[in-house]
């Protein structure tokens, strides 16, 4: 049986491990750390998103300072906003919820955040910093995945990656990173043959491809580490309700594999969590205030 890497246990003693930080430098700075979340729109799951990081914010005491954007918004009306916030001495962090309505045009607005309050980390100077190995603001969902296995003692030197998935959200800065660790990362996508026998040499097995359930035991390594940053909608069988599962096949994988995430309770609360501690970095920072993860 798997070890159970648990990211919402970890994300919530990483948040509770802030709050007296967090009220100490209020004090000091007179203001909180704050992060500002655009959402344009009226996506229900980008909705639930944005809620679940207010919430977050509210636990620990950094400022949520977000706004609801009409659909129907225009891009040039979005960059405003953005440049706005840049502007504004209250906040810290900065981050475009997507995705955006189809009219707008997501890269160009990302681009316009100030690289010191992209709290998402996808600006493209935070994604060369990466590149350099230099410090900077890091993608969330990477960045969780590195503390998970770092909280886990998982070993990275030397080990063999398999890394599903290439986007510039997951794959391509998490490949990055395990490469800094010392890691041997390969990458595989839609186009890659022989998928099975590549993912079967992994010591480590990430997929981040939204395809649901698409990793089985016969595609992983005994003991090997799991993780799965998939979040995907589909209908139970039993109930015929929507359920959440990922991109493994975790009933089938779990037996097998050393140590695995759960879909919900892995990646998704270290994302988060990450996106605060993008928003504490940046405070701190801006406020020459000494900052260790």
């Amino acid at each position: 049986m798997a070890q159970l890497l648990d990211g919402k246990a970890l994300a919530k003693q990483i948040q509770t491990d802030r709050i007296l930080a967090i009220r100490a430098w209020t004090q000091q700075v007179g203001r909180p750390p704050g992060l500002a979340v655009l959402m344009v729109g009226d996506n229900p799951a980008s909705a639930a998103y944005v809620r679940n990081k207010e919430r977050a914010c509210e636990r620990i005491g950094v400022a949520s300072l977000g706004k609801h954007l009409p659909k129907q918004i225009s891009q040039n009306e979005v960059a405003r906003e953005i440049l706005t916030l840049n502007e504004n001495p209250n906040v810290d962090g900065i981050l475009v919820q997507l995705p955006l309505p189809s009219h707008l045009e997501p890269s160009s607005l990302l681009t316009l955040i100030d690289s010191n309050k992209d709290a998402d980390g996808l600006h493209p100077l935070n994604l060369g910093r990466l590149v350099r190995g230099e410090p900077g603001l890091r993608s969330c969902t990477p960045a969780g995945i590195m503390r998970l296995l770092a909280a886990y003692d998982v070993p990275l030197a030397s080990k063999r990656a398999v890394v599903l998935g290439r986007s510039i959200l997951v794959g391509k800065p998490i490949g990055l990173m395990l490469l800094a660790a010392n890691a041997t990362p390969t990458f595989a996508h839609s186009k890659t043959e022989n998928l099975s026998e590549l993912t079967r040499s992994a010591d480590i097995l990430i997929a981040a491809v939204g395809i649901p359930q698409l990793i089985t035991k016969g595609m992983v390594k005994p003991g090997a580490t799991v993780i799965d940053v998939g979040i995907n909608r589909v209908e139970d069988e039993t109930t015929s309700k929507p359920k959440l599962v990922g991109d493994v096949d975790f009933d089938s994988v779990e037996p097998i594999a050393g140590a695995i995430t759960p879909v919900p309770g892995g990646i998704g609360p270290m994302t988060v969590t990450m996106l605060l501690e993008n928003t504490i970095k940046s405070y701190c920072d801006r406020n020459h205030i000494p900052f260790s993860p």
